[in-house]
Order: structure tokens, then sequence, then C-alpha cells
């Protein structure tokens, strides 16, 4: 099988990237660090123009008509420059939820016992009621907690899929979707769901890939600034790039992101729950671990609140808390390779 992009994903891939570039570069990154809690509202009406929430919708119902590979692309990319906003929430809410499609509508769902952005929101899928306001890590991460949400007859009236703190108990991973380019669930996923409880909702696994592919956008920006800074910081008249534990940093950095690459990728064609669980875990690890790592390259100029370092190891630790990684993509993996 081929993984390669095509030239239609390469020419989708770029014009996200140059969008962003255009509409949420490094000032406006800053801005919306120095205005936590607020949603540019312009910004996401451009991404809905672009089709960003739509990629995956059919034609016939004015969306793109692509598919999950391409959907991963765009959310890669949105993960690389740090957008912040209930994305993928949004994004699956298109053609279900009026004016999400077109970035005329913001959705927020309730995961787990986390919410993201849910003042912003203009429709919260589930039940949020008690919802207590969280200091979040990540300033572009607005949060709320919701009392009682981490039990299993709580999460059984949610409509979107949970991703916030684990479960004691394992969530499956296993969504009756069987459209073309969308996720289908395996035999270990389908035995899995038969061991949930009536009405609990598993954790979506489009909603999981698409978390992974934000993680991968980090991994791959973070390896970017490292390197960059190891070839640009000079000590003892030379680069630190030269010195081997650097050298071994930046190693590291990008063997994590591209093993994440192959797995992200993968799972997005393959189209099985497992696979796009083990792409979160290791997309998890490469973005939590390479922004550690950016980190130590930079030295103590990364802690430093002027420098983006910090903004990628905070929302990589919030994305991590999403579910479908941890315990819950280990559990699921333990059942396929047992099945």
């Amino acid at each position: 099988m081929r993984f390669r992009l095509t030239d239609d994903q390469r020419a989708l891939r770029t014009g996200v990237r140059e969008l962003l570039a255009r509409r949420f570069g490094r000032e406006a990154l800053r801005a919306a660090v120095d205005t936590p809690g607020r949603l540019d509202r312009a910004l996401w009406r451009a991404l809905g123009e672009a089709g960003f929430f739509a990629l995956r919708l059919p034609e016939a119902d004015g969306g793109v008509g692509l598919g999950l590979p391409e959907a991963v692309l765009a959310f890669e990319e949105a993960g690389r420059a740090l957008l912040p906003g209930p994305l993928v929430a949004t994004h699956l809410a298109a053609g279900t939820v009026p004016g999400a499609a077109a970035g005329e509508t913001v959705v927020a769902a309730v995961d787990g016992e986390l919410a993201e952005w849910l003042d912003a929101a203009d429709v919260v899928r589930g039940d949020a009621s008690g919802a207590v306001p969280l200091r979040s890590v990540d300033p572009l991460t607005p949060l709320h907690r919701i009392p009682g949400a981490g039990t299993r007859e709580a999460r059984a009236g949610s409509e979107g899929p949970p991703a916030g703190a684990r479960d004691p108990g394992p969530d499956p991973v296993a969504a009756p979707l069987g459209a073309a380019g969308q996720l289908t669930p395996g035999p270990a996923a389908r035995q899995l769901a038969a061991d949930t409880v009536a009405g609990q909702l598993a954790p979506d696994p489009v909603a999981v890939l698409l978390s992974a592919a934000e993680q991968l956008g980090t991994a791959g920006r973070v390896c970017e600034l490292a390197v960059e800074h190891a070839r640009a910081r000079e000590q003892f008249g030379r680069p630190i790039g030269s010195f081997q534990a650097v050298q071994h940093l930046c190693a590291d950095l990008l063997v994590r992101a591209e093993t994440a690459r192959a797995a992200v990728y993968a799972a997005a064609v393959t189209g099985d729950p497992a696979d796009a669980a083990a792409a979160r875990l290791l997309a998890d690890e490469a973005a939590v671990r390479g922004a550690r790592d950016c980190l130590q390259v930079h030295g103590g100029m990364g802690f430093t609140w002027e420098a983006d370092v910090h903004l990628h190891l905070k929302r990589a630790w919030v994305r991590a808390r999403r579910t479908g990684g941890g315990a819950c993509g280990e559990e699921l993996l333990a059942a396929a390779l047992a099945d």
C-alpha cells in the first residue's frame, strides 16, 4: 500500500498552511495569547469559507467531498500553527448542526469530564449543566469541568465524543461509520462495543485521529524550531547543533515525529479504529516529548514567555487529555492484539 501524498493532497496541505500563515501568523497568535478565551469569529468564518469544516461533507450537501486523509492533513497544519478553537467538535458537527460547515456556528462538545471553549460556543453537544470553569495550562484553550461527567451514567446522555480525564474502565473505540474515507470498526472494536452498557457513547475514532493529527502538527513544528535554534545559537564559538548531545535530541525529535506521521497517515487510509488508537498514542508522545526536548534545546530561553515553545508544550498537554489516548487507546490495542 502506498502512503505517499498525491499532488492534490500536497496542494491542499500547502493551501491550508498559506491560509493559516495569512490569517493566524505569529502576531495573531500572540494577540490570542494576550486575550485568552476570545475566539476570532472572522478567522472561524474564513476557515469555513475555505472548506476546513466541510472537508468530509459530501458535495451534494454543500461540502468539499474529500475523505479522512485530507482532513488529517488539514488538522496537522492547524496543530502546527497552534490554531485555537473547538476545531474537532465543529468539524464533526458539519452537516448536522446548521452553520457549522460554513464557520458561522461554533460547536463545542462535552468530552468526559472536560469541555473546551464552552463559553465561546453557539452550540454545545452533550450535557454541560453545572460546568465549572478551570484555569487551563494552555492560554489558548479555555476549559470547563463537568461535575459527574466522568461516570458511565453521565456519559450515556452525551451527544458528543468524550475527550477528557481517563475513565477507570476502558472506553472502547467503536463507531458505526461505513462511508468512504471514514473509519470503520474492526472485529476487536465490535467485540468491545458489545461489552458496553446500553446507551454509552464510545470515543469517536474520527475525533481520536483528528486529535492525533493536531498532535502530529505540533511534533513536526517543535522539531523545526529545535533544529533552527541549534543552527543559529552559538556557544564556545560554534553552533550548539555541532554538539553531540544536542544532535541526539534533534534526532530523537525527528524519529518520533516521523514515526507518528506514518501511523497517523496509515490510520487515515486503513480505516481501522485500532490503527487510530495506535496513531494517537504515538502522536501524543511525539508532541509532548518533542516539545519538552525542544525546550531543552532552547535552554533557559525556551522557558521565557516570549518564546513560543512553551505554548506548543501546553497545547500538547491539553490535547493529550482528550479521550482516545492514554489508557483508553492502550486498552483498545490490547483487545485488538488478543482478538
